[in-house]
Parts: structure tokens; sequence; C-alpha cells
């Protein structure tokens, strides 16, 4: 069962946290339309995994759905950093400069540029109109590489790790004639978790991090818990980083984003929206419905560098 769900988020002018009264730097009272919030249900109707948004419908019509919701999230990811209202417009425009400088990888598979005037319009519209201004009305195409390719290059990868994307590769165009671009098997390298640290690189020294105000970051993570009648349970948390508040958590049976949101759900309401969130790369929170719900939200999502600092 998938139930719709609105709810009205109020950010506190003032909170008292760790013994102190803090201002967490928002005075606005927020009306925010949460769509497709899943109940804690076995069924995930409407969200896939890393792969992107699946759409409710069926057919052509719910296959382009899904494709715009993609590239609408593919193109909040990309302005997220610069919607930041503490940033100065000296250094919004540095920022937008290197990400109209650099290659991104298109959720259709190919390496694509923007210049900065179409990146300063998504910022507009998303200002303007939110989350669902960013949704493209031209078709989008999918094209998907062969799942058979990808195996043989996951299979070359394990048998010799120091392999690289490019020696894969060739060994793949060697053998039939035909290979995906390195940028293709290095995405589905990182996806199956085959990409380690470099040889030699190592003993590097991570330090402390604390946030400036409540509400600035939050941290979320998985822990795996103990049995409880013959079942592993997960706990999902949320952590306010400068009071260390836990915010919101759950327990469950499953590591999925079901658990995800019904952890997340309370926390929202009950301490307001924060300016990001800082998680990990595991499937629940790679998830499309993560992204989404932060896009409307107005939430940053910050995901941790795979293998730094390593496990």
């Amino acid at each position: 069962m998938q139930h719709q769900l609105t709810l009205t988020l109020r950010r506190p002018r003032r909170e008292h946290l760790g013994g102190e009264l803090r201002s967490n730097g928002f005075d606005a009272a927020h009306l925010v339309e949460v769509e497709d919030f899943v109940a804690e249900t076995g069924n995930n109707n409407g969200i896939s995994g890393a792969g992107g948004w699946r759409s409710g419908g069926s057919g052509e019509e719910g296959a382009q759905r899904g494709r715009a919701q993609a590239v609408a999230l593919f193109r909040w990811q990309l302005i997220c950093p610069a919607l930041d209202a503490g940033l100065s417009s000296k250094a919004r425009g540095r920022l937008v400069r290197s990400i109209a400088a650099a290659e991104h990888a298109h959720p259709s598979g190919e390496r694509v540029r923007y210049s900065r005037d179409t990146l300063d319009r998504w910022i507009r519209r998303y200002r303007a109109g939110g989350f669902d201004e960013l949704v493209p009305t031209a078709r989008v195409s999918d094209p998907r590489t062969d799942v058979a390719v990808l195996e043989m290059a996951a299979g070359l990868k394990r048998e010799n790790p120091d392999r690289t994307a490019a020696q894969v590769q060739r060994i793949l165009r060697a053998c039939s004639g035909w290979a995906p671009s390195e940028s293709t098997l290095l995405r589905h390298f990182h996806r199956l978790e085959l990409m380690g640290p470099p040889a030699g690189v190592g003993g590097e020294v991570f330090g402390r991090f604390e946030a400036a105000d409540p509400n600035e970051r939050w941290t979320g993570d998985a822990l795996h818990g103990p049995q409880v009648g013959g079942r592993k349970v997960y706990l999902f948390a949320f952590l306010d980083d400068h009071s260390r508040l836990l915010v919101g958590y759950r327990f469950g049976f499953s590591e999925d984003t079901v658990r995800l949101g019904v952890a997340l759900h309370p926390a929202l309401a009950a301490r307001g929206v924060p300016n990001s969130v800082y998680v990990d790369n595991g499937s629940a929170f790679i998830d499309a419905w993560l992204l989404q719900a932060c896009a409307k939200l107005g939430v940053r999502l910050v995901h941790s560098t795979p293998h730094r600092p390593p496990a």
C-alpha cells in the first residue's frame, strides 16, 4: 500500500539544545508537501534503487515519467550546492562556473556539460517553483548497456582487481568487437564496490568536525543490530551534528527506504528541516526516494566519498 501524505513543517526560530538557547537561522514557516511517502509495508511502489525513479504508471507513458523524474533529480543534484542561502553572489558565481566546467554523468549514461546560463536558469526555476520546475517536458532517451557485457566486465575485474577500466575495455573489445565506455565501466565497478583505494595509499588522518548551529547538518546511518525473535534487526538513525541530539531513529527487520522514511519523517515533523543531510552510499541512502524528498524540501543531500576513511 502506498499513501499520499501532506506534512506541515515549521522551522523553529529558536530552540533550546544542550542547555543553551540558540538560533537555527530559520524564522519562516514552511508548508511542504511530501509526496509518495511510503507507509511501513513490504511494498515499495513507485520507488526504485540506485538506478533511478520508477513511475507508478505503466507502459510507455509511465517509462517517460520515470525518465523525466530521473533527469529532474540529476539537475537538482547539479545545482544543489549553489542553492545555499549563505553563499555570497561572488562565491555562488565561482561555484556555478566550476560546475559548468566539469563533465557530469547524465542518467542516459552520457558524459555531458552545461553552460552557466543553463545552470542559472535551472536555479531560477527551482527557486520560483520548486522541484517540479526541473522536470523536462521533452522525451528523454534511456539507452542501456547489455547486462551480459557488464557481467563479463565485472568478472574480469574480480579476476584481477588491479585491472583498470581501460584494460577491461580493451579485453572486451578484443573478445566481442565492442565495449562500453570507460566511464560506464567505472560507474558499474563502483556500484559493485569493486574499486578499492589505490595501492600504497593509506594512513590519512581525519580530524573531528562539528556544525556551527543546530539543524545545519544531520548525519544519518544504518547500523546492524542484534537478533530479535530469530531475525536480524537494523537501526536507522539521524543525529544533529551540532548538538549530538538523536533527532530520529527506527528499528526494523529490513535495511531499506521504507524504514529509512519512517525514521526520517518524525524527525522532520518534530525538529524542522535541516540545511543538509550527510549519509554514506548504502542502497537506502542513494535511492531515488530520498533524493526526491530532499529536493522537495530544499535539503542538500551529501554522500560520503567511498573508502574515505577506509573501512
